[in-house]
């Protein structure tokens, strides 16, 4: 199997079939990411060729094990769904050639990726088994989109992701707690719960910003642009966002950047998922939590 790069996945893709399609990032601007900096490009495009021999391998390798596993492919790449329509629907074409058994077809998305496609292709991708898109939206709120270099407003979340409910394909987003800096995370997460009342995301993950020196942000903190919130205000943040957000939803705070895991169905679990919250607000020490964010030398 061809990969480049450390590979990204989503804790739910866990039994999905990991395919490189694309490596890198097509934006590649945002202030606080370093996640593709050990990439010597900023994208590319896997050659056909390449995918197909993939495609080959995995068939070849689920046979022995009597059958394909999984009925889920997960594309790789910060944004595959990026490709145009065209290419979507042959890399498409590939999978349910040599893995006739899968049902439907992931990957990373920004926003912007959707835009160029027209309703009536976003129809013909979910035909073709596109669905379960994750989406770094980040934030609902704009003043951090714009300094963060995000390249989208709350606006297209929501007008493009309306566009993906209209043709059926279904989406999880990715929400960074602490984008909107000290003393406005919990204005982020009331203008991002506005942002998800209006949408049917399945899920709504939390990951906890994590700043390193090679990033940006790191350079706009050292010259007094930026300011960090305290883990504690992290906490808050969270608990703000479960606590306004209003649809059927799954929230979950499953990647390594939070020192504490958790994952409620709502509104079923909004009362428990509050009450851990707050214990953790209330027992948790500030430089306990610091110490876990130091550790989490990588993402």
């Amino acid at each position: 199997m061809h990969y480049t790069g450390t590979i990204w996945r989503p804790p739910y893709e866990a039994t999905s079939l990991l395919l490189e399609v694309t490596a890198g990032c097509t934006h590649h601007k945002c202030k606080f990411c370093t996640l593709y900096n050990d990439l010597p490009f900023k994208f590319k495009l896997s050659p056909f060729e390449d995918i197909e021999a993939d495609l080959k391998e995995a068939s070849v390798i689920y046979k022995r094990w009597g059958g394909f596993r999984s009925n889920r492919v997960f594309l790789t790449g910060a944004n595959p769904f990026v490709l145009s329509f065209e290419k979507l629907m042959d890399i498409s074409r590939l999978i349910h050639k040599y893995l006739p058994n899968v049902k439907t077809i992931g990957s990373f998305a920004r926003v912007t990726d959707v835009t160029p496609k027209t309703d009536e292709q976003l129809q013909k991708l979910h035909e073709a088994g596109y669905d379960g898109l994750t989406i770094g939206i980040e934030t609902g709120d704009d003043e951090a989109l714009a300094f963060m270099n995000k390249g989208y407003k709350a606006s297209d979340i929501v007008t493009q992701c309306k566009r993906l409910d209209k043709a059926g394909i279904h989406y999880s987003f990715f929400y960074l707690t602490s984008i909107s800096g000290a003393g406005r995370g919990e204005i982020g997460a009331k203008a991002t719960a506005e942002i998800c009342n209006q949408l049917h995301p399945i899920e709504v993950g939390a990951n906890m910003l994590t700043i390193y020196p090679d990033s940006e942000l790191y350079q706009e903190i050292l010259h007094g642009n930026w300011k960090e919130e305290s883990e504690i205000e992290k906490y808050k943040e969270i608990r703000t966002l479960v606590e306004n957000l209003e649809i059927p939803t799954i929230f979950g705070a499953l990647g390594a950047s939070n020192a504490f895991q958790l994952q409620g169905e709502l509104p079923k679990d909004k009362k428990k998922l509050l009450s851990i919250l707050d214990e953790i607000i209330d027992t948790v020490s500030e430089d306990e939590l610091k110490k876990y964010r130091d550790s989490v030398y990588h993402l």
